[in-house]
């Protein structure tokens, strides 16, 4: 299908989904050459990637080109087998099981087995859902194919074959929100559902697109007075034939999600994958309907009311949605999981999927180990589902580390040195390109609320500074709020009791430093390990200037209505100086229970100006039997996966560094690396180490000046 991956990080910094799926994002960069763009771009080193992943996992058997086409069952709840057919080789397989999972994406299997199932729109009268149309109706979202195109070097021409469509209203695509980012590959909005099935019509929905898709393409190279000169010298070079699937069947498990859970953060004890798209429903029909999806025929304004709706902070995923409620050993993952169709359109997204895939087969293997059904495991062993996915790289908003098998948690840490935050300012750049701005300079206007996240490290917090131009002429008064934020994803911009409250006084000018003496100390609710938000209020003629360099874990948001806030352009650090500087990059950090910027920094990062290597240490009372350990590393979280480039490997992340074990009076090294570029590494020892100290170190990174990581873990196996 040539459609890349898009998830949580799309719309929130360091949002970016871990575990399996994030393995295969980050090979996927260091071997391929070829840029991302949207739809229609991607070459097959992604499926060179996910073969790769295949043909190296260990026990895994599995049937390219096969169809599942009926189920055996025992009794009324039991799958006993599937059955299935291998094209082109006239194979059928009888493959039995104790547990099967549904990942068809049609809910075939489901189907199949007589789970009860739903297909189409929910009216708004049945759940109360805001995104929910007036009545019931058996529409869906539509599926699209896609193209691309080469630059030949000379003008080549193009004439559509007679029964492609034939398009010529430049309204149909200016005025109806279907836009034309590039000429080069797209576009998601050549969609086509209703009136057709999108499971029984599937060969009429790909012929119809591939008459529309030709037809745009004329449109583009023939009749567009401005594309057509564009793409004077473009050739098609690949046209999609299979078509891109966006819902047909729901399959009813034992919770069913509606828009109101990613909407209201619902908490869940059995959660075990997180979204964080927006709820992204297409519009009925596609290119047969009058407008296109309705973010996009806005404009994609951040701040409309349909925008403030459909925005979701990331949330959590139960398991129950993927527990079929009419057979016990049936699971399903993707996007036939038990949602409403609103919700579907956050949870839809490949990179959630992918979360959802890992977290079901998790649930399984727990199961069998134990002899449970599957149905049993949210009330019997969700801590173990859920700690073994932590262990295995996820995340979870609502979990941190607390394996009892995990001997780092019983350890002091240390640290050679380690970074303290400053701020940062429009000067500012981040050597070796750890973590860069894109933004391009223009109009910073504090057009609405906005605030910069800063992670405390100590009990005190003297001053701190804003970046500010006024371009007024005259005077300027400014609102300024500190106030307690629960995580970085904190984006209620009411309701919280101010720590601290002041009017800054901005003379004209441009790029002045602002100084508030705020004299915050622990008891006026000040805490070390956490963050506080500094926010400015409204002011038109003043611009807060966006810092040239990215302080890890310092992110930033914008007010867009509703009472909440959304990421500010790419979520990157606005200007600001803090005093005295905050020691929250410290070697404590890896031991926190969570990898990522979240409820704090949760890296230690070292000094950058004390020269590699450096080493974070963990230290035992007594000596501990270490055999496997697990490192993970900072890096490919901060921008979703299509903003890196070829052949990328994080700065940030370590490339050569040693395990080293104390032992009679010396270090000795015990697991040497070089030339790294994932960002989990999973070390078994050659034989168990038994050491009461324990560190690694960080001989070099892949540019930048710090050594860092995020977690450490232990195990005796």
């Amino acid at each position: 299908m040539r459609v890349t991956p898009h998830g949580a990080a799309a719309f929130h910094a360091y949002a970016r989904e871990t575990g399996i799926i994030s393995e295969l994002l980050i090979a996927e960069r260091a071997a391929n050459h070829e840029i991302i763009r949207e739809n229609g771009w991607t070459n097959s080193i992604w499926d060179m990637t996910l073969y790769d992943m295949a043909v190296n996992t260990p026990g895994l058997s599995f049937h390219l080109n096969t169809t599942v086409v009926s189920v055996e069952k025992e009794g009324d709840r039991r799958i006993r087998a599937v059955k299935a057919i291998t094209a082109g080789a006239e194979t059928e397989l009888t493959i039995c099981g104790e547990i099967f999972m549904d990942c068809t994406g049609d809910g075939s299997v489901a189907d199949a087995a007589g789970n009860e199932w739903r297909m189409g729109s929910e009216g708004r009268g049945e759940f109360g859902e805001p995104h929910a149309p007036l009545a019931a109706s058996s529409d869906t979202m539509g599926s699209s194919i896609h193209f691309k195109a080469k630059n030949m070097g000379r003008p080549v021409p193009y004439t559509a074959p007679q029964w492609a469509v034939r398009y010529g209203d430049p309204a149909f695509f200016y005025e109806q929100g279907r836009h034309f980012y590039d000429i080069e590959s797209g576009y998601w909005w050549i969609e086509i559902g209703v009136p057709r099935h999108t499971i029984f019509d599937n060969e009429d929905i790909r012929h119809e697109l591939t008459r529309h898709t030709l037809g745009i393409w004329d449109y583009i190279k023939n009749r567009d007075p401005v594309l057509k000169e564009r793409a004077a010298n473009f050739a098609l070079d690949w046209v999609g034939q299979v078509p891109g699937k966006r819902e047909s069947r729901r399959i009813i498990g034992r919770y069913f999600m509606t828009e109101h859970d990613p909407a209201g953060r619902t908490v869940f004890p059995d959660e075990v994958a997180y979204g964080g798209w927006f709820i992204d429903l297409h519009t009925a029909g596609g290119l047969l309907a009058s407008t296109a999806e309705p973010s996009s025929a806005e404009g994609y304004n951040e701040t409309s009311e349909y925008a403030v709706k459909s925005y979701c902070c990331p949330y959590g995923i139960p398991l129950r949605i993927m527990l079929a409620k009419d057979i016990d050993n049936l699971m399903m993952a993707g996007r036939n999981v038990s949602v409403s169709h609103a919700a579907l359109g956050t949870v839809r997204v490949m990179a959630t999927t992918a979360l959802m895939g890992q977290a079901a087969g998790t649930a399984a293997a727990v199961a069998l180990s134990k002899g449970l059904q599957t149905g049993e495991v949210p009330e019997s062993c969700m801590d173990e589902v859920q700690q073994r996915l932590l262990r295995d790289g996820c995340f979870l908003p609502g979990v941190r580390n607390a394996d009892p098998a995990d001997l780092a948690r019983t350890a002091s840490a240390s640290a050679s040195s380690a970074a303290l935050v400053y701020g940062a300012g429009p000067e500012s750049r981040n050597p070796g390109g750890g973590f860069r701005s894109v933004h391009e300079e223009q109009e910073e206007l504090l057009l609405h609320r906005r605030g910069q996240w800063i992670a405390v490290g100590t009990e005190e917090i003297a001053s701190l500074s804003v970046c500010l131009s006024n371009n007024s002429g005259s005077v300027q008064r400014v609102a300024a709020e500190i106030v307690n934020v629960d995580h970085i994803w904190d984006y209620r911009s009411s309701g919280h009791t101010p720590l601290a409250a002041t009017v800054l006084s901005v003379p004209p000018g441009q790029k002045q430093w602002i100084t508030w003496d705020t004299g915050l100390v622990a008891a006026g609710e000040l805490a070390s390990g956490r963050y506080i938000r500094l926010d400015l209020l409204r002011s038109p003629d003043v611009e807060w200037h966006m810092a040239g360099a990215v302080v890890p874990g310092h992110t930033s948001a914008y007010e867009m209505g509703g009472g909440k806030m959304r990421r500010y352009r790419d979520g990157g650090t606005l200007s600001f100086r803090v005093s005295p500087p905050q020691p929250c990059f410290r070697a404590s950090n890896a031991l926190s229970g969570v990898s990522r910027p979240y409820d704090y920094t949760n890296v230690w990062r070292s000094d950058p100006a004390e020269p590699l290597s450096q080493w974070l240490q963990l230290k035992w009372t007594a000596p501990q039997t270490i055999g496997v350990v697990i490192l993970v590393f900072p890096g490919h979280l901060f921008r979703e996966y299509h903003q890196y480039e070829p052949f990328y490997r994080d700065p940030q992340c370590p490339k050569d560094y040693d395990i080293q074990a104390w032992n009679d009076g010396e270090w000795h090294t015990v697991v040497s690396v070089r030339d790294n570029h994932q960002c989990r590494r999973v070390h078994t020892l050659t034989s168990a180490e038994t050491t009461d100290r324990l560190r690694i170190v960080i001989l070099a990174t892949g540019g930048d000046p710090s050594a860092a990581i995020s977690e450490i873990r232990c195990y005796r196996s």
